[in-house]
């Protein structure tokens, strides 16, 4: 566990990557929204809703990608095992995940206090996100953080493994699947269905329920795939 926890305070080298770039692509999203926002107030006296706060997502995802391309080989050169590194790493997810949750719950709460930045904008309390439970609006935003993570590290793992044919073969396999699912459901007329099935799932459910075994297998799909992993 000592090594573990050492792997992991080494990672927070390279915290630009973990944790300044998604908070600075999100202010910066944020920023632009406002403006945006601010330029249309006069057309319109209704509550206004924006996504852009999903960008903080995708950079975590590419950023835990670029832990696995760029760090992982250093550490094999400093001799970490593959074990060692892969547990640091997701102790490290699980932690940024935690914090980046509680850091989006205060920001929420400060847009709740300003009356949506004056604006009546909803950057942060998204209406399929909110929870009036502190503790489960922090996992309703935390627990994404951890499937997105997760993907971008066996992503990169499928790369590091295989090459780039590997990522070719990957992206080949989510397309057809993918496709074969969507053609397969609406030859089925389950659309209907699934939606009713959505609707009827509560923002905890769906954000910080289902999520979690998903991220358990993406988990044991990285640990099985960084075992043969080369630098």
């Amino acid at each position: 566990m000592n090594r573990v926890l050492a792997v992991t305070r080494m990672q927070l080298v390279n915290w630009p990557v973990t944790l300044g770039w998604p908070w600075g692509i999100l202010m910066a999203s944020f920023l632009a929204n406002l403006a945006i926002f601010w330029s249309i107030a006069d057309t319109t006296d209704q509550p206004q809703s924006t996504g852009a706060v999903m960008s903080i997502y995708i950079v975590l995802l590419v950023g835990y990608g670029q832990v696995i391309t760029q760090f992982f080989p250093f550490a094999l050169g400093l001799g970490v095992t593959r074990r060692a590194f892969y547990a640091a790493t997701l102790l490290l997810l699980v932690a940024e995940s935690l914090l980046y949750g509680v850091l989006l719950y205060l920001c929420r709460l400060l847009e709740a206090a300003t009356g949506g930045w004056g604006l009546s904008l909803r950057f942060f309390a998204l209406p399929f996100l909110v929870d009036d439970n502190p503790v489960a609006q922090i996992l309703i935003y935390a627990v994404p953080f951890t499937v997105l993570g997760a993907i971008g590290m066996c992503s990169a793992l499928v790369f590091k493994r295989w090459g780039v044919n590997g990522l070719f073969v990957l992206g080949f396999a989510t397309i057809v699947l993918g496709g074969g699912a969507i053609a397969w459901v609406s030859w089925q007329r389950h659309w209907a269905a699934i939606g009713h099935w959505f609707a009827d799932q509560s923002a905890l459910t769906l954000f910080a329920g289902w999520p979690v075994p998903l991220t358990l297998v993406l988990a044991g799909i990285g640990y099985l795939t960084i075992r043969r992993a080369t630098a």
